[in-house]
């Protein structure tokens, strides 16, 4: 499942591509996606112009600038990639909706799953229900350890899912909770409420290092992603626990265990990790 750095590369590889054009066709092959496209979709947008685009956790938001301005928030599901094509390219299997701007540009949606969507956005970000209730960036300055020390105070749940928890901060998903875990030295299955405030100031400085080279990297590619290039993420090169299960630690060389926390497999060094 693409995971905020795969959005977060995403939104910077489509940008340049769609920001200030013009959209002149819009095509829905199939608009039965986990929420099915807007029926006035097409009408809305041809015509408009794409504004800056930006993300909140791992949605994407595309200003929509024209008569009664709005914007479309995008969730990429499971298995989905947004991606530049040009005209002529033609449509792949799974190859949904195609949004087609003034130079010939395409944003083009994939998803064999159908399990994203793109919808319009109800209000304004802070407002709309999807968003309203997340936690902050990871990578901004509203998240820090002395948040996580205060949001785990009497808590009991395991620190993974714990983190995962997109009301305590957005876009950690398994991948990244797993590596951040392992570089602050923390066991995965220990109670959230049981972790000092020096061990979360550790656990919040990992996560912010992990997420920004997993950006740098262009994300990580396990199975479906792909940037909106068409490249696939090189972070997998770089993961040190994460689907590693059985396998040596790269720092003492014991076996790494498999458990499952949350109903996520998680990946660990018992040694390394307390």
């Amino acid at each position: 499942m693409p995971e905020l750095p795969e959005v977060e590369t995403t939104r910077r590889g489509i940008a340049p591509h769609v920001e200030g054009r013009e959209i002149v066709e819009a095509i829905v092959r199939q608009p039965r996606l986990r929420v099915p496209v807007p029926g006035d979709f097409i009408d809305r947008l041809v015509g408009a112009c794409v504004g800056t685009l930006s993300r909140r956790a791992k949605y994407l938001l595309l200003p929509i600038e024209g008569d009664g301005d709005a914007s479309l928030i995008w969730h990429l599901g499971m298995s989905g990639s947004l991606r530049i094509a040009r005209l002529g390219e033609l449509p792949r299997k799974h190859d949904h909706i195609d949004l087609v701007m003034d130079d010939g540009a395409i944003l083009r949606y994939h998803d064999p799953r159908r399990f994203g969507f793109v919808d319009w956005l109800a209000g304004s970000a802070e407002s709309d229900p999807r968003l309203a209730s997340l936690g902050p960036e990871p990578l901004s300055e509203a998240f820090d350890g002395e948040r996580l020390y205060r949001l785990s105070r009497g808590r009991r749940m395991a620190v993974k899912p714990f983190l995962m928890d997109n009301t305590v901060v957005v876009g950690v998903g398994n991948i990244y909770a797993s590596e951040a875990l392992f570089l602050a030295g923390i066991d995965p299955r220990r109670a959230a409420g049981r972790i000092s405030r020096e061990r979360y100031g550790r656990l919040a400085t990992a996560v912010r290092e992990v997420l920004a080279a997993a950006i740098t990297q262009g994300g990580t590619t396990l199975r479906d992603f792909v940037s909106g290039t068409g490249e696939p993420g090189y972070f997998k090169q770089r993961l040190n626990v994460y689907g590693r299960h059985g396998q040596g630690c790269r720092r003492c060389n014991g076996e790494l265990r498999l458990v499952t926390l949350g109903q996520r497999a998680s990946v660990f060094c018992p040694s390394c990790q307390r």
